[in-house]
């Protein structure tokens, strides 16, 4: 299979904005496919409401918007944190009322969607910000919402993009989603065949999902001790730490008092836990 690559980074660097920017800048963008990704483009033949209100982050070139548009929807948003891609972005698309073009951050993005439409954004994100990246989306999804589109099925030594498995991913999801699919897509482009899983995830709205600030973590057993702690509290159904242990994803039945948070990790006194504010 064709190897995947936009550049070669290690994980630990800031892919900020201005990382983003130099991609654009100098037009090292190899992931871009020129066109709409197959599984993506079929996934919207599919969807009946032209009205309802659909965000993509990390928008890139935007063929998925660009589709969109097309097929008469009415109410699309993309936002991308490179203001060079933007720029080009609100020039192409001047004089069409149906979509709202975004320069920011996806994490201080404000709204409500009806569907999300992941292509590429799971995968440019460190992988230390799955936890966040799960928990902005159910804040930005309405009761019925839909998070739908591709997440690679490999793992890769360095990136972005960054891979992962199905049993990666329903780890991570679970609780805060309902799984309606997440299958190896059938249609996805001949360099990508059997790496990419389609998901279709509904969002649960019976559930509360809390990121946390989590300090005094330094390696995989102590984080697996710490999550069998809080795992047991009443409530809570999923735990999910970030590969750094910086963060964590508790998502819950009802409300979790921080004290009894604190309480439980207590037997080691250098935890400490924090709530993240949406």
């Amino acid at each position: 299979m064709e190897d995947i690559k936009c550049c070669v980074v290690s994980c630990d660097k800031p892919l900020d904005a201005s990382y983003w920017e130099l991609q654009y800048e100098a037009k090292t963008t190899a992931w871009d496919l020129g066109k709409v990704a197959p599984p993506i483009q079929t996934y919207v033949d599919t969807i009946a409401d032209k009205n309802c209100s659909i965000l993509i982050p990390g928008c890139g070139n935007s063929y998925e918007a660009e589709y969109l548009l097309e097929q008469n929807f009415t109410n699309s948003t993309v936002i991308d944190i490179a203001p060079t891609l933007i720029a080009v972005l609100k020039e192409k698309f001047r004089n069409n009322s149906n979509i709202q073009i975004i320069v920011g951050d996806f994490f201080q993005h404000q709204g409500k969607y009806d569907l999300i439409i992941e292509q590429t954004f799971f995968c440019a994100l460190p992988p230390t910000m799955r936890q966040k990246y799960v928990w902005k989306m159910h804040q930005l999804l309405a009761e019925e919402g839909i998070l739908a589109g591709l997440l690679f099925n490999r793992t890769y030594e360095s990136g972005p993009p960054f891979g992962g498995s199905k049993d990666d991913y329903k780890l991570l999801f679970q609780g805060a989603f309902d799984f309606l699919k997440m299958d190896v897509s059938k249609n996805s482009i001949a360099p990508r065949a059997n790496s990419e899983l389609f998901i279709e995830l509904k969002k649960n709205n019976q559930v509360v999902v809390n990121l946390y600030e989590f300090e005094g973590i330094t390696c995989n057993n102590c984080m697996e001790t710490a999550s069998e702690k809080l795992i047991a509290i009443d409530g809570i159904i999923n735990v999910s730490m970030s590969s750094n242990f910086a963060e964590v994803l508790i998502v819950s039945t009802n409300e979790i008092a921080i004290k009894a948070l604190q309480q439980v990790i207590s037997y080691d006194a250098k935890y400490k836990i924090k709530k993240i504010n949406p």
